[in-house]
């Protein structure tokens, strides 16, 4: 057996690997990463089949934070160009929400900039999703923020919220060297707080900040002893006028082994593709579905992404199908009779530049 094969086998099995092993995966050479891919989609197999469940990502509070995240537009100093705007109305958050759900999202995510909500901004807030749960019932919400308080947890699960997301982004030791206002241990309080009052936990890590090997591993050790039911992996979105605005350290390739190091690590979890995605896997952004079982659909909190019909071309031409999806709509891989879904005729363009004509090439 090689090593990759004795690490699968104890994923398949729940057990966790040796650190040695994580680390193995991240300084895996590109000539072996397609059998890091299926190795890890082996895992990803056992667990989730073939679906990907798309979440919706709505930013309802945007800018003028008071924290220091080094990697945040949305910072305090930041002089990133991002939209900022203080609460939205109700109507306007449930409007957004609703485009996510029919665009086929089966988890809605609203996200709040700020250190943490007051009681005022709670209630705020679980009327919100009260309301959206109305309509919604089987769609589930996460919220995510910030730093939570005694009883707030509990009283956005009455409204009917599911989960909460607040990512611990990097290994303790790293921490300070990416946000000052606030510690590690203030967030996997949070995590813990959220699971005490039977929200679900959601929380991940940011690659790409100025990490060693060993930080990812760490950070994916610890998240994976909070036992969270989803883990996102967010890769550095270098905004201009942020203190990480320069740092362009990833490869598509690294990316993919940063996943699957994530995947054997918490083999069960809802492992998310989330920020960043589009700018540092480009073209490789399928094989990353091998790994992963979810992803968020369209924009971010502060950045564009890929646009929805896109995103559900790809899990369709990658062989996977979208959670709750019936046979047939968009992001299924083909029709009730096993055909290949049909493609739409404007996809063949014909050829008018380049030789024979008078428009240069493109080349």
């Amino acid at each position: 057996m090689t090593w990759l094969d004795t690490l699968t086998a104890k994923a398949l099995a729940g057990e966790p690997p040796a650190r040695e092993e994580a680390l193995a995966v991240l300084a895996s050479d590109n000539d072996i990463l397609m059998d890091v891919i299926a190795a890890a989609f082996k895992v990803r197999l056992k667990h989730f089949g073939r679906r990907v469940k798309l979440n919706y990502l709505v930013n309802i509070k945007s800018g003028l934070c008071p924290e220091d995240c080094f990697y945040c537009s949305q910072r305090a100093g930041s002089a990133a160009d991002v939209l900022k705007y203080t609460w939205l109305k109700p109507e306007e958050v449930l409007a957004t929400a609703e485009a996510g759900v029919a665009a086929g999202a089966r988890r809605v995510c609203l996200v709040a900039s700020g250190r943490g909500p007051n009681d005022r901004d709670i209630t705020r807030v679980a009327g919100m999703i009260s309301s959206f749960k109305q309509d919604h019932p089987d769609v589930e919400v996460c919220a995510c923020l910030g730093l939570l308080s005694d009883g707030q947890a509990e009283r956005l699960r009455e409204a009917g919220t599911t989960a909460y997301n607040h990512n611990l982004n990097t290994a303790e030791d790293h921490y300070g060297d990416i946000c000052t206002t606030h510690s590690y241990a203030d967030r996997s309080a949070t995590v813990e707080q959220a699971k005490a009052a039977g929200l679900s936990p959601c929380s991940g890590l940011i690659a790409g900040m100025g990490e060693t090997d060993e930080d990812l591993v760490d950070v994916a050790f610890a998240l994976r002893a909070l036992e969270p039911d989803s883990v996102p992996v967010n890769f550095l979105i270098p905004f201009s006028g942020t203190p990480l605005g320069s740092r362009w350290d990833l490869t598509p390739q690294r990316c993919l082994r940063i996943l699957a190091m994530v995947r054997f690590v918490c083999p069960a979890a809802e492992v998310r593709l989330a920020g960043g995605r589009e700018i540092h896997l480009r073209s490789l952004q399928p094989l990353a579905l091998h790994v992963v079982n979810s992803i968020f659909l369209g924009d971010y909190l502060t950045s564009e992404g890929q646009a929805g019909n896109k995103d559900l071309d790809m899990i369709a031409d990658a062989g996977f199908t979208v959670e709750g999806a019936a046979a047939g709509d968009p992001g299924q891989s083909g029709t009730e009779d096993g055909e290949p879904a049909a493609r739409h005729p404007d996809l063949v363009r014909i050829r008018r530049r380049g030789a024979g004509t008078d428009i240069p090439a493109n080349a």
